[in-house]
């Protein structure tokens, strides 16, 4: 299998450092508001990514963050009257819903900041030591003039870098590049004691600390949205390095293109945003996984009702090649020539657009060959299987029945006493109710003005 290596700028052979496991690290949310399908893209292409090792045969140990201590969620936290924790606890709920409807494999491990905050620690007190990194005026700062090869995954020089950013001014600072690893406590604010006082960490100190404690000091791949290259994913380099005396941090750099709503991509800061949540009340997760891999990974896509549209008709097409009985004695349709034009085009850098087109040809030479007698069950057993590697589940689209009605006052008694235990900050026995109704159907969604639930049959997994 090749890989493009954003650190390389080429399609590299892909070959894991130990043996047959994979170390592989994705940068996770920041949950601050309801997880949108800029997100859901970005999961899905390294779902595929790792469903796809996988298949390969290779081990994946995958971890995946969770940035829940952040201007942005203490704004919000402030906005609504409530606790930091206790937004970022709604939020991370409403990822896992939603990721678990797209058919997104759970990481084996999603650390969140606010729980590693002790490595986090040893790793800047590690940098300051090394010279690395400086206290001042309560904060933490990483001198980017001491990484002599600072630039190198977003291929650029750090003159250049200087000209051409809208660097804060910090009077603290040696050069406006530098960046903080640590931040001084602000009244209002959470924060943790620490060798430089009270404060929180920086953002791109906790994924170097985060992923090195999880997979050790080199990973095989480190992936994201390409809007994270400049500056988390430089930053991360930087000071890992710097820290550890490993190089290379990340041996493969593999990023996604960013989706797009009109002429901009989406975004939380940016307000232009279709929740996943939404997009699944008019779409089947089978079609909007496959919309998104309609699009090369690393290419920009559009979003558009048009396009979600045209393919639920043809993710439908796969469902019917796979629905019809097949008693026909004629000849057999031969599943192995589509196989190996599917597998060639995963190894060619994860060619989803070039595997689906294969999968709806073979749902096209399915239907010939049943409708003049030949059998297709083999063939239909590959297109099921081939199918799997993408995590499509060939479901059919279910809609809410009035099962929900009967349970509903047994279902708001069970979310009352979750609210209870939420205000006590007993958040693993209020998951413990939301998992159980969800295993049920019941769908639970926390807002601002309250928790909301909806009943969903499930469609397979």
């Amino acid at each position: 299998m090749r890989l493009h290596n954003t650190l390389t700028g080429q399609a590299q052979e892909f070959v894991p450092t130990e043996g047959n496991t994979v170390k592989m690290y994705v940068c996770g949310v920041t949950p601050y508001s309801s997880t949108h399908v800029g997100h859901a893209l970005s999961y899905v292409v390294f779902d595929v990514l790792r469903r796809y090792l996988e298949y390969t045969g290779y081990e994946v140990r995958h971890v995946q963050n969770f940035t829940d201590v952040d201007d942005k969620i203490i704004q919000r936290a402030q906005e609504r009257g409530i606790d930091p924790d206790e937004l970022a606890e709604q939020f991370i709920d409403d990822f896992f819903r939603t990721m678990d409807a797209l058919n997104i494999q759970r990481a084996h491990v999603y650390p969140r900041a606010t729980q590693e905050i002790g490595p986090i620690i040893e790793t800047i007190r590690d940098l300051v030591e090394k010279d690395y990194a400086y206290p001042a005026g309560g904060d933490v700062f990483f001198r980017v003039t001491r990484s002599q090869d600072y630039g190198k995954l977003s291929h650029r020089t750090l003159d250049g870098m200087i000209a051409g950013a809208r660097v804060e001014v910090d009077e603290h600072k040696e050069n406006p590049m530098d960046f903080a690893l640590w931040k001084g406590a602000r009244p209002g604010e959470p924060s943790w004691e620490s060798p430089w006082g009270p404060g929180r960490p920086g953002w791109h100190i906790e994924c170097t600390a985060m992923s090195t404690t999880y997979l050790g000091e080199s990973l095989d791949i480190h992936g994201g949205g390409q809007d994270l290259i400049f500056p988390h994913h430089e930053n991360e380099i930087a000071q890992s390095e710097a820290s550890t005396g490993h190089q290379p941090f990340s041996r493969f750099w593999v990023h996604n293109g960013l989706l797009r709503l009109g002429e901009d991509k989406m975004s939380k800061s940016l307000g232009n945003l279709v929740s996943v949540e939404d997009a699944l009340e008019r779409h089947d997760p089978d079609s909007l996984r496959l919309y998104f891999l309609s699009s090369h990974y690393r290419s920009p896509l559009q979003f558009t009702e048009e396009g979600c549209a045209a393919m639920s008709r043809s993710t439908e097409r796969l469902r019917h090649a796979l629905s019809r009985d097949d008693d026909n004695t004629g000849q057999p349709l031969d599943g192995a020539p589509y196989k190996e034009k599917f597998l060639e085009a995963m190894d060619d850098d994860l060619n989803t657009p070039r595997a689906l087109a294969v999968l709806f040809d073979m749902a096209r030479d399915i239907n010939r060959c049943q409708d003049s007698g030949g059998q297709a069950k083999e063939a239909q057993e590959t297109l099921r299987h081939l199918g799997g590697i993408l995590g499509v589940t060939f479901a059919e689209p279910v809609t809410a029945t009035q099962e929900s009605l009967a349970a509903k006052p047994f279902i708001e008694l069970l979310l009352e006493t979750r609210t209870r235990l939420r205000q006590a900050k007993e958040y693993s026995l209020a998951d413990q109710i939301r998992q159980g109704l969800e295993t049920q159907g019941v769908i639970v969604e926390d807002t601002a003005q309250g928790t909301n639930w909806e009943y969903r049959p499930s469609s397979g997994s």
